[in-house]
């Protein structure tokens, strides 16, 4: 099993880019962690609604526009994921330098291109 991913701002609902991430990275062999609004699971991965439920992440890829992001910013720095990947909506320069003075890698990008074109 490769590293492990945080999935925040995952949904139970099948249409969303969060649901299609889950399923994608696990279908690639990397352990998912998922946390979101709503408790459920997605391909066996268990939504959780607490950050704190989740530990060893390598990295973490946004699913919440820069607003819903701000009361995680400090359980994000505390877990010490490698990088944090912004997908589409979810670009939030504040967010960008508190990571980067944790000295945690940033990528502006979309999770499922990097995992369709083996750059994840």
């Amino acid at each position: 099993m490769k590293k492990k991913t945080l999935v925040l701002g995952a949904s139970l609902k099948e249409e969303r880019y969060s649901n299609f991430a889950i399923r994608k990275l696990l279908y690639n062999d990397y352990e998912v962690s998922a946390v979101g609004l709503k408790k459920g699971e997605v391909g066996g991965v268990q939504i959780h609604t607490d950050i704190d439920d989740v530990d060893n992440i390598d990295t973490v890829t946004l699913y919440l526009n820069p607003e819903r992001q701000q009361p995680y910013y400090n359980q994000i720095v505390d877990l010490q994921p490698r990088r944090v990947i912004f997908n589409p909506g979810t670009e939030n320069p504040e967010f960008y330098q508190i990571l980067r003075e944790a000295n945690i890698e940033i990528e502006v990008a979309c999770t499922l291109v990097l995992l369709s074109t083996n750059q994840y």
